[in-house]
């Protein structure tokens, strides 16, 4: 199969299509100028992520935010903030990191009823690659599971190309592959 394309006018508007959309995911056009008291404010303004939920958890909802950049050897703080405990004993939260990452403070929390409850936990990667942070939060006989990633670096999987890169006439590249 021989697949052709204009690749360089392809690859020069999905570019250009990619550089706009940052700029308006929130719908709001950029200020014109930006002091560090603004880029400060609108970063604690940045949204929590909402863990999802299951039908049979714990009812409690969580959301996070990675604040800054993973870096292998340095502490990342991680916001947790907790809503929605209805038991009149509150909850418990535990928390635990996969290999690779070290939690530092706390591993337990101790949540109250009826009242938003925000802690910040720090870890540190060991290597660059994904690992979660699992936050298992109980309220009564209800337990749910959450994993939040963390990804340091920016190692992403390669995939190994079965085919050989070829030049057509016109001067359109094609990648010729073996039929399986």
């Amino acid at each position: 199969m021989t697949i052709r394309s204009n690749s360089i006018l392809t690859v020069a508007c999905l570019s250009l299509g990619a550089l706009c959309l940052p700029a308006l995911a929130d719908g709001v056009p950029p200020p014109v100028s930006r002091s560090a008291k603004q880029s400060v404010a609108a970063h604690r303004a940045a949204p929590m992520t909402v863990a999802a939920r299951k039908p049979n958890d714990s009812g409690v909802t969580l959301r996070y935010q990675v604040e800054g950049t993973p870096q292998v050897g340095k502490a990342t703080s991680v916001v947790l903030q907790f809503d929605g405990v209805s038991n009149p004993d509150g909850a418990t939260v535990r928390l635990a990191a996969d290999a690779g990452l070290t939690l530092s403070g706390a591993s337990t929390l101790t949540l109250p009823a009826g009242k938003r409850t925000s802690a910040t936990v720090s870890v540190v990667s060991q290597g660059n690659g994904l690992a979660y942070l699992n936050v298992f939060i109980q309220q009564g006989d209800a337990t749910s599971a959450i994993s939040i990633p963390i990804q340091t670096g920016g190692v992403t999987p390669a995939l190994k190309s079965s085919g050989d890169l070829k030049s057509t006439p016109d001067g359109d590249n094609i990648i010729s592959m073996p039929a399986k």
